[in-house]
């Protein structure tokens, strides 16, 4: 029998707690609740004043279920009384509560007061006084639970206050030494009040407590981790100043200072016998590929091999293209294309069993790919550097599996983002990361511009765009999901393609999204590419990587449904040429004033890095040791906008352990926690 069922003995609860993770009853205990309502305002019935959270302390005087239509109940009233007055209570589909409680008992009532013909509790949350029983679910400061769909709420929180009976089983998990210096409560203490809380400032001293482990936790692990990296041998590839000054003069542009600068620190780190952990940061349309070309250049100039890693095939057709024509007067160099598709070298189709053979054999290579380099069939006999584009796109195993490849030595690593990282979380976390960064934009690309569009001026915005069209311009139209969704209120993209072929019936009007198969979405980029589509409706599968020139308005359905982030990359997709571009963003008829609020932020920030931070502030930034790459996840109480002062102390707590005890043997625990964590950096 398992410790949950000394809990409970009901199977179909335990079922819904494995669904959220919890096989045992300890496990219950970290189970945390992911907000707090305070009804601990205990007054009297006479007290009770309109829209305040209250709790009263009464018996029934009088309750019964009301009939609705065609005889059912419907509803369940009553009359509470205290020695001070009477207040009417209703609970709506809930009549069952009219055989719950009987007139005499005593209960506990919390809730928000209501004026409906008279003041009244509405849906108040109930409990029954038993004697030497304690309260928990009125009447005190309740903790709310993230839910399975079949577990109840006061269910999962009866059998969390059951559980605290093993508390005294559960072990510290932070340096007893740390929690004095810093006046924490030690874990079992929190852990009670981050439950059930004793006053608010208890509560707010468990939550200061979590918030500190979580961030002490990730930056020993970030320290630790770098620590490591650094006792790791790489290949050093010596500069060649000839090699690269010849390349950027016959290219048929001026490349900006920004991409210099980054440049130049890519192959500073690329000279070293430790391996480089890079990120470069650069806005959509900066110019990263090329600053990414000029490392795999001077990689491939000693013989050794380049991986570049692309989340989709589209993307790596695009960057092959891009590579054939640059390097174009380096025919020593073995361009090699590879996709679940598609194997080419030098332009030229092969089967994968020649490009296998030829990665096997060794550099120079410069080889552009998908997963499909991640297969255990790819070998390398000298690969020496590992670009990834869009690295929020790969799973961090997919990251570590290529790193894998080359047992013998680790790889150069060179990460490319649009997606900033905000520089809150740079200064906090990150601290000394290798961040290279790319701001400026190319000299003949103008503004984007980003107009929200309400229901009322539709019309007057399709009018704008067919004038777009009729100039020779292309159009995006994105929406959130493939098929409609009554329930979400938003334009899918079967839906809107529909409507667009009415609309704009002098037009081809084209369609893409993720459940096509590869070499139909392929075609239909390609034809848009061509511009033998005028339109183009799709989901999100054109976030990242798709360069269309002739694109010069891009429509956003439903953009309060997307995060700043990916707004911006959306907006990406245009203004990559000389031609003014625009940015419409359509929001639907349930988008709440928050959500519009940010949606008319948005249009007045066109810079990604001042966006990331204000997307930091709505959505979080994702796991940076797992594989989740949004929300608060590993952070539930850590805020880097709130706890800055926080931060600061665990990074020199940190630093004070690591300098002491390098290998943490005298902190086994910490050292077994962070053990299990696959730290992506880049």
């Amino acid at each position: 029998m398992s410790d949950l069922e000394l809990l409970t003995k009901n199977q179909n609860t335990i079922k819904e707690l494995h669904k959220l993770g919890i096989q045992k009853a300890s496990e219950l205990l970290f189970y945390l609740p992911y907000r707090h309502e305070d009804f601990s305002n205990l007054v009297t019935i006479s007290e009770i004043k309109e829209g305040q959270n209250v709790s009263i302390k009464g018996a029934v005087k009088q309750i019964k279920a009301i009939a609705g239509f065609h005889g059912h109940a419907n509803r369940c009233e009553a009359i509470i009384s205290d020695q001070t007055g009477s207040i009417k209570t209703v609970w709506f589909n809930q009549s069952y509560l009219a055989k719950t409680f009987a007139p005499g008992d005593e209960i506990f009532l919390s809730g928000v007061a209501r004026n409906y013909k008279g003041l009244q509790l509405q849906n108040p949350i109930y409990e029954k006084i038993q004697p030497e029983k304690e309260h928990i679910h009125t009447a005190r400061i309740l903790p709310i639970y993230r839910l399975s769909i079949n577990l109840p709420l006061r269910t999962l929180r009866g059998l969390i206050f059951e559980a605290l009976k093993f508390l005294p089983e559960i072990e510290e998990t932070l340096p007893e030494q740390l929690i004095a210096e810093l006046n924490l409560l030690d874990l079992q203490t929190a852990l009670k009040n981050l439950h059930f809380p004793e006053s608010p400032e208890i509560l707010e001293r468990a939550k200061k407590r979590f918030s500190f482990e979580e961030i002490f936790i990730e930056l020993l692990a970030v320290q630790k981790h770098k620590m490591n990296l650094q006792q790791k041998q790489a290949i050093p590839v010596p500069f060649n100043k000839f090699l690269v000054q010849n390349f950027i003069s016959e290219l048929p542009f001026e490349i900006t200072a920004d991409q210099k600068r980054a440049a130049w620190e890519i192959l500073q780190d690329l000279e070293k016998s430790t391996p480089m952990n890079r990120l470069l940061e650069g806005d959509v349309g900066s110019g990263k590929t090329l600053v990414a070309f000029i490392a795999a250049l001077e990689n491939t100039e000693k013989k050794l091999q380049t991986v570049l890693l692309c989340p989709t095939e589209i993307l790596a057709q695009q960057h092959y293209g891009l590579a054939l024509k640059y390097f174009e007067n380096y025919p020593a160099i073995g361009l090699i294309l590879l996709t679940s598709k598609i194997a080419k070298i030098n332009g030229t189709s092969v089967t994968k069993k020649r490009v296998l053979e030829e990665l096997a054999h060794g550099g120079p290579q410069f080889v552009i790919s998908t997963h499909a380099i991640l297969q255990k069939s790819v070998e390398f006999r000298n690969l020496a550097l590992v670009i990834i584009d869009e690295q929020h796109r790969f799973g961090v195993r997919q990251r570590a599996t290529l790193k894998r490849k080359t047992p013998e030595y680790s790889p150069h690593l060179l990460s490319m983002t649009a997606t900033p990282i905000p520089r809150t979380l740079k200064l906090t976390l990150f601290g000394d990361l290798q961040i290279s960064q790319i701001k400026q934009l190319p000299a003949n690309r103008k503004k984007i511009i980003t107009k929200l569009v309400d229901s009322e001026q539709r019309s007057k915005a399709e009018k704008f765009i067919r004038g777009q069209i009729q100039s020779g311009r292309q159009v995006f139209v994105v929406t959130p999901l493939i098929e409609e969704s009554d329930k979400l209120g938003v334009k899918a993209a079967e839906t809107e393609y529909q409507n667009l072929k009415k609309v704009f019936p002098e037009f081809k009007i084209a369609l893409l999204h993720g459940k096509m198969k590869q070499p139909q979405k392929e075609q239909i980029m390609r034809e848009f590419l061509e511009n033998k589509n005028q339109i183009l409706v799709s989901t999100s599968i054109i976030e990242v990587g798709v360069d269309v020139p002739n694109a010069a308005v891009i429509v956003i359905e439903a953009a309060e449904r997307f995060g700043l982030a990916q707004l911006h990359q959306f907006r990406g997709r245009v203004g990559r040429s000389v031609h003014q571009s625009y940015c419409l963003l359509f929001s639907s008829a349930t988008a709440s004033d928050k959500a519009l609020e940010r949606l008319q932020k948005f249009t007045k920030i066109t810079d990604g890095f001042e966006l990331a931070e204000l997307d930091l502030s709505y959505r979080g930034f994702g796991n940076i040791f797992g594989l989740e790459q949004s929300g608060f996840y590993n952070f539930q109480f850590f805020s880097f906008i709130h706890h800055t002062e926080l931060a600061e102390q665990a990074r020199t707590s940190v630093k004070k352990i690591l300098d002491q005890d390098p290998e943490l043997k005298k902190y086994p625990r910490l050292a077994g926690r962070i053990a299990d964590k696959i730290v992506h950096l880049e």
